[in-house]
């Protein structure tokens, strides 16, 4: 069992940034991929990015490639996600998953390919 807690989000102007952080209960963090997923009001839940188990692999969706970056650090059992030139388009609760398979070769891009969610952090971009 993995717990997942998001912190880091907050209200922000256009053009700024923002660091989330995602910390895992568990000894299991390292063995899994983790994701980044966010949802806007009345919109389903989408992929924003993930990171493989060992750091050496990274996907991102089209809508932020280029400037938002995910990170991990196994030893502290924590996953990233650095945004930066953020839009209004961008505001969402923003929430991170852990896959649940362990070593898995590729980093998941969709929902049903991660087992653990956090409750979500809301992040606000203003105009």
């Amino acid at each position: 069992q993995v717990q997942l807690v998001e912190s880091g989000g907050g209200l922000v102007q256009a053009g700024g940034s923002l660091r989330l952080s995602c910390v895992a209960s568990g000894r299991m963090f390292s063995q899994y991929a983790m994701g980044w997923f966010r949802q806007a009001p009345g919109k389903e839940r989408e992929f924003v990015g993930a990171i493989q188990w060992s750091g050496s692999s990274t996907s991102y969706a089209a809508s932020v490639k280029g400037r938002f970056t995910i990170s991990r650090d196994n030893r502290k059992s924590t996953a990233y996600l650095q945004m930066t030139s953020l839009k209004p388009e961008d505001t969402a609760v923003y929430y991170c998953a852990a896959d649940g398979r362990s070593y898995w070769v590729t980093e998941g891009t969709t929902v049903n390919d991660y087992r653990y969610w956090g409750q979500g952090t809301q992040v606000t971009v203003s105009s």
